[in-house]
């Protein structure tokens, strides 16, 4: 049996739970109506001193599921044309497992419970996943069904901007309008921000306390009534 400390970094932070972070880009607004366009995921790594680095990200374009609504506004926005043959969209179901698939291999291998949704203003983001699952009749879906981690909050607090370009671009992140509202760009920035707010936490905490003492953070575990 492994001591606290052999545990995988992962599942001794965040209460067992892995951050994902997602984004999606959409056909509206409405996650029942409204077709899911693009997914994208970021499968993070923690290193021995808490902080956080990218490892990989899976992403897909996903056609319109059948009887779904477009909302005009919305395409115009995003600059999707959900019919162009060269997005080489495929079906909800295969989407979600292109995403799906490698999350669950990563919460397994973190020796996490269950992976947890990072977004900017994420209830959008889970709202849509959890819709498309449903739909496919997809039982084991890897992301908590209700929880999730908002960077429009941390980046709030950490840089006071809530908007995703300003807060990226506060955390001296580089910003590019011309690749913004494209589910892999704007997954991969508020990724970056994650990490950049997480680390920048770790960093401080190991700095000492007044006492002369380090400051310590804590972290409960689990709790199988959040599950």
């Amino acid at each position: 049996m492994m001591t606290e400390q052999q545990r995988p970094p992962f599942s001794r932070r965040f209460r067992g739970y892995l951050p994902v972070i997602v984004d999606v880009e959409t056909a509206g607004f409405n996650p029942s109506e409204h077709a899911l366009l693009e997914i994208a995921a970021v499968i993070l790594r923690m290193d021995d001193q808490g902080g956080l680095h990218i490892v990989e990200t899976h992403a897909a374009h996903v056609k319109p599921f059948r009887g779904a609504k477009l909302d005009e506004a919305a395409l115009k926005f995003n600059g999707i044309d959900p019919y162009h043959p060269f997005r080489f969209a495929v079906e909800e179901a295969e989407a979600l497992a292109r995403v799906f698939t490698p999350v669950k291999a990563a919460v397994k291998a973190n020796g996490c419970t269950r992976a947890i949704l990072v977004g900017h203003n994420p209830s959008f983001d889970l709202g849509f996943v959890n819709a498309a699952a449903n739909r496919c009749k997809i039982k084991k879906n890897p992301f908590h069904p209700f929880s999730t981690f908002d960077t429009a909050t941390l980046g709030g607090l950490a840089y006071g901007q809530t908007v995703l370009s300003k807060a990226a671009q506060a955390a001296g992140l580089k910003w590019d309008n011309n690749e913004a509202h494209s589910a892999i760009y704007d997954a991969e920035q508020t990724a970056r921000l994650f990490c950049a707010v997480v680390n920048r936490w770790a960093e401080l905490s190991r700095q000492p306390s007044p006492s002369g003492e380090p400051e310590q953070m804590t972290d409960a575990g689990p709790d199988p009534g959040d599950q």
